[in-house]
């Protein structure tokens, strides 16, 4: 499972024009679930979105995470992350999930999450959506369960 993990002073995401999910600070995480997943990488990718360490302390170090802050997530499904890019200019999805695998993964994803962090919203698995955010820092990480 892939997470590409963003911090955000805000962030939005809207289907067919209307807003689904939206946050003011806090992380925006682009979800992709990878053939292979398991309820363990599951679980491992949320505890690392909700511990890992990417807002600053009094001494501007980076070394609080969502739990320590209490801020804000929006999870998005974006199986694209899982694109294998390494030849032609066209990319192969042979690295992401099927869409039923990927939907009940990332749904997963988001109950273990909102067991550990209130108010956490979402995108909309296989929807056309619209992202928007305001990254800060700028501050993004890629992580892998």
């Amino acid at each position: 499972m892939i997470g590409l993990l963003q911090r955000v002073t805000e962030a939005s995401v809207r289907v067919d024009g209307k807003v689904v999910g939206s946050i003011g600070p806090g992380l925006l995480v682009l979800v992709a679930v990878q053939p292979g997943d398991t309820e363990a990488s599951t679980r491992r990718l949320a505890e690392r979105i909700l511990g890992y360490r990417v807002f600053p302390d009094p001494a501007g170090r980076m070394n609080l995470s969502l739990a320590d802050t209490g801020l804000s997530l929006l999870l998005v499904p974006q199986f694209t992350l899982a694109a294998d890019t390494r030849k032609g200019m066209r990319a192969s999805f042979t690295g992401a999930a099927s869409p039923e695998t990927g939907r009940r993964y990332f749904a997963r994803l988001l109950e273990i999450c909102h067991e550990g962090l209130p108010g956490v919203q979402s995108g909309v698995f296989g929807a056309d959506m619209k992202v928007a955010l305001v990254n800060d820092g700028p501050v993004t990480f890629w992580l892998e369960s």
